[in-house]
């Protein structure tokens, strides 16, 4: 049970785990700007150039049916078969493997942490990867991506045997496939603790669930949404099907949700049928709470209670009060309350994990692109000096809405313009209704943004502005469009602040940025907060923008 309640922002205190925490996040967020600052490594050329050249479904999108448990989904067996060749990597280690449709990424964050909080060494599998194909795999104590001598010598020591997989499986093996494999290998060779594995798509047909019952300390299933609906079969209950897929044997599960009560039956329903214990992140027994957001050092928290009560299924407990997440909003209060249960059933395994290591994990997790603030010096360089910027790579119609909620609640009265690109297999519509039906939604600034470095799945921005339209018109909003002479001369003549959201397109970053210091110049003293999302590949590009 989530429940959110806002008190006025203070100045955190300086606790000695804030301090601590700081540290961490300074330490995190250099590593991630030196990634930015570079291009890829150029001893890995030789890795990107062969995996480049293998099929990229991130890059082209899904085939229709191919995540379903059927005879139209991805052939589990050639992964299988591959990683044979390299002795079963994956019989080597522990894993959580995490499934669903949001908040896979960041509850994969909170769980890893939480066990590096006590000590363990972690190999940690993600995707997709903002900057760096590197930080898909994040290993050891420390959680540092993979370095790049590393995954080259690893790829130099494979090669041959990857050459001879592809003949033999007729060219079918993918991108995903290979770095999957490598990064089970490099969990077994540096003889990771446990390794925490996030699901690519749905989860039944994925390249990741070739981890077994004896391989498995426990399975996640966050949310389920509509999300990849062709390749999972067109709907929600095939989506739940696909995404249960992942529940093993005799195997605690643990659900975030909530979920529509006919969506958690059919996961329950496969869980017992395996043989499975249930735990659940939103029973009513838990009470999640935001209790206020404050700030500390330009970086705003919030300050939430955690209080898990598990009686069902298997027993367990703990009472976290006023823990601060730098991870906004409820839906990553609830990505923490999850991570809190899993780490829970670990302990019920006998895994060694304290209270204060839940704390210290939920509490040290930051991920760029999700509720990302920039620095004012950031903001200078993209030409848009004085405004707050938030980097967040929401793409569902979900996401959209915790985005919104966030926004609400920790700045009630701001100005907010968005700048969006998505990619073309999401519900562009479904998306801008819950944008649009956010108060004081000033401007939408469409543009596009290359999905994984390529152009198949790029939405251009007059396709964008259609569905923006139809959504305006569904929800009865008032829009002044690009195509309308209003438009032009409300930004000529720099006017207020209208009742009517502007919505406008641009092709390219740079243009956006141009459109939004316009509107930023006309809001004279009024606050704002200029939000770019639609995507991670959006958030990106800004990154890369910012690198020079």
């Amino acid at each position: 049970m989530l429940a959110v309640t806002i008190g006025n922002p203070t100045l955190l205190g300086n606790s000695k785990f804030l301090c601590r925490i700081n540290r961490g996040i300074k330490r995190q967020i250099g590593a991630i700007r030196t990634l930015c600052l570079k291009a890829e490594e150029p001893e890995m050329k030789n890795l990107l150039d062969y995996i480049d050249s293998l099929k990229n479904y991130e890059k082209s999108g899904v085939p229709t049916g191919a995540g379903t448990d059927s005879r139209d989904g991805f052939d589990l067996g050639r992964m299988r078969r591959l990683l044979e060749r390299f002795g079963n990597p994956h019989f080597k280690f522990k894993a959580v493997h995490i499934a669903g449709t949001k908040g896979k990424g960041s509850t994969a964050a909170f769980i890893s942490n939480i066990l590096r909080a006590e000590g363990y060494s972690v190999g940690c599998y993600t995707s997709p990867h903002i900057r760096t194909i590197r930080e898909r795999i994040l290993l050891g104590r420390c959680g540092n991506p993979v370095s790049p001598k590393l995954l080259s010598n690893l790829f130099d020591r494979i090669k041959q045997a990857l050459d001879q997989a592809i003949i033999e499986e007729n060219g079918c093996i993918s991108h995903f496939e290979v770095f999957t494999t490598m990064a089970f290998i490099l969990f077994a060779e540096e003889n990771v603790d446990i390794a925490v594995v996030e699901a690519g798509l749905g989860g039944a047909r994925d390249a990741t669930n070739v981890i077994s019952s004896s391989g498995l300390a426990t399975s996640v299933i966050t949310t389920v949404g509509e999300e990849h609906l062709a390749a999972l079969g067109g709907s929600l209950e095939t989506i739940t099907v696909a995404k249960a897929g992942i529940i093993k044997q005799n195997r605690p599960l643990v659900l975030g949700g909530p979920f529509l009560p006919h969506i958690e039956r059919i996961i329950r329903d496969k869980a017992a049928s395996m043989g499975s214990p249930v735990v659940s992140a939103s029973d009513s027994g838990n009470r999640c709470t935001i209790k206020r957001f404050d700030v500390h050092n330009g970086r705003p928290y919030q300050i939430c209670d955690i209080v898990i009560e598990v009686e069902k299924d298997l027993k367990m407990s703990c009472k976290l009060h006023d823990v601060k997440l730098q991870m906004l909003g409820s839906h990553q209060l609830q990505n923490a309350a999850t991570a809190t249960c899993v780490a829970l059933c670990l302990r019920n395994l006998g895994w060694r994990i304290s209270d204060e290591s839940i704390r210290f994990g939920l509490e040290g997790t930051y991920l760029i692109g999700r509720s990302q603030f920039l620095t004012s010096q950031e903001a200078e360089v993209l030409g848009l000096t004085g405004a707050t910027i938030l980097l967040d790579g929401a793409h569902t119609k979900e996401s959209a809405e915790a985005l919104m909620s966030t926004l609400r609640t920790a700045f009630p009265e701001a100005l907010l313009t968005f700048i969006v690109a998505m990619a073309s297999d999401k519900d562009h519509t479904g998306f801008a209704k819950h944008i649009l039906s956010g108060v004081h939604v000033e401007a939408v600034i469409l543009t596009e943004a290359a999905i994984a470095g390529g152009v198949t799945r790029i939405t251009p921005a007059s396709s964008l502005r259609e569905s923006w339209i139809q959504a305006s018109e569904e929800l009865g909003i008032g829009i002044v469009h690009d195509g309308m002479a209003e438009y032009k001369e409300i930004l000529k003549n720099h006017h207020p602040v209208r009742s009517n959201t502007i919505l406008a397109t641009e092709s390219s970053l740079k243009g956006s940025l141009r459109a939004a210091k316009k509107i930023l110049s006309s809001r004279g003293d009024q606050k704002g907060i200029i939000v770019i999302t639609g995507s991670l590949h959006i958030v990106s590009s800004v990154l890369a923008f910012l690198a020079g």
